[in-house]
């Protein structure tokens, strides 16, 4: 890279931190940072323990952000002094180095970037994921049973925490079902961009035959929401059932009557929640559930609402894949959204999906 390249790219990162600035309203977040601080440090802070971990989140999300900014600023000005130093000694071995910086500090500016897109109101929660496979048995069943594997190792790269609501386990192999809580910072943001069907070629290790397959599996993601969210339900609307857990959960399970499921009758949507020893924590849980899940029908209600103004036309079904994962004849995932494509399968299949979230938030900004 030639030294006008150097500073071609340190001006540009200039005027990106000075865009960060605007859009961030600093003063404003570290404002709100004393205020919280001032309200964690009242003797009854944790008298409400929920309350409280709200308040505790919001602080920790509100002083990554700024810090985050601050030292980019100060990475920035560290380069600015480092290319001054490179331009006055010529030394091959310094501008080598400098030129890594500079690439490294873009890295950080690029995802620092994806992190201020998520503003929408509810991005900052943790994320409700359910898996469904669709037709064609155990084939499906192994293929949702890959992606909660895929899911599972993308959470644990970002440090979130996973907790399995609800698992209902396949005859043979894999999963009929399951409902994962993934909590962190922004996890609805970052994984409502995997909402949708997902789709695999590969070659069935359920054939003799050594036949190609093509398997679906649809992700469901629903921001999980506070009880305050004013979403109302009524008790006429809901049937409520309650059934001995099974599958993944622990020493307790099929022992008692603990697991729930509530169906909401003018949706004819259902959620279930085995995760708790008491069918009592089951049922507040699964009622959370239920609020997530019809917030989001409103939602897309909506979306379907501007859609039809604008004239879009867009089928909901299994030929309406968001994603295609290709085992065979060749390797490649190719999200059919944003375009983006890569022939690292396995590495995707081990979490690595920072890149297809990164374009799908990106081209909703457009």
């Amino acid at each position: 890279m030639e030294l006008a390249e150097i500073r071609h790219e340190l001006e540009s990162m200039a005027k990106r931190l000075a865009d960060f600035r605007g859009s961030l309203d600093l003063e404003e977040k570290r404002a709100r940072i004393a205020e919280l601080e001032e309200v964690m440090s009242d003797p009854t802070f944790w008298d409400d323990q929920q309350e409280a971990q709200k308040v505790i989140n919001e602080v920790n999300g509100l002083k990554d952000l700024v810090h985050t900014y601050d030292q980019h600023v100060e990475n920035h000005e560290n380069l600015e002094v480092s290319y001054e130093l490179v331009k006055e000694e010529d030394d091959a071995d310094l501008r080598e180095e400098l030129e890594s910086e500079v690439s490294e500090l873009t890295a950080a500016l690029n995802e620092f970037e994806l992190f201020m897109l998520l503003s929408e109101p509810y991005d900052k929660n943790n994320a409700i994921l359910e898996l469904h496979p669709g037709a064609g048995g155990t084939e499906s069943q192994d293929w949702a049973s890959m992606l909660l594997r895929m899911y599972t190792r993308w959470a644990e790269s970002k440090n979130f925490k996973v907790e399995t609501m609800d698992y209902l386990p396949g005859e043979e192999a894999g999963v009929k079902s399951v409902t994962l809580l993934i909590k962190g910072h922004n996890a609805y943001g970052y994984l409502k961009a995997e909402k949708g069907v997902h789709r695999l070629v590969r070659i069935s290790p359920f054939d003799s035959s050594g036949r190609r397959h093509t398997s679906f599996v649809s992700c469901e993601v629903m921001p999980e929401l506070d009880d305050d969210i004013d979403i109302e339900i009524r008790t006429e609307d809901i049937k409520i059932d309650t059934y001995r857990a099974s599958g993944a959960g622990g020493q307790h399970i099929n022992t008692t009557d603990s697991a729930v499921r509530i169906t909401h009758i003018p949706t004819n949507s259902v959620v279930t929640c085995q995760s708790e020893r008491s069918q009592i924590k089951n049922r507040e849980q699964a009622m959370k559930m239920l609020k997530a899940k019809l917030y989001q029908l409103e939602i897309e209600r909506q979306q379907q609402e501007l859609n039809d103004i604008r004239g879009e036309q867009k089928e909901i079904g299994w030929g309406s894949q968001i994603r295609s994962y290709v085992f065979h004849p060749y390797s490649m995932v190719k999200d059919h959204r944003t375009n983006h494509e890569v022939g690292n399968t396995q590495g995707v299949m081990d979490g690595d999906l920072d890149p297809f979230i990164d374009a799908y938030l990106r081209s909703q900004m457009n």
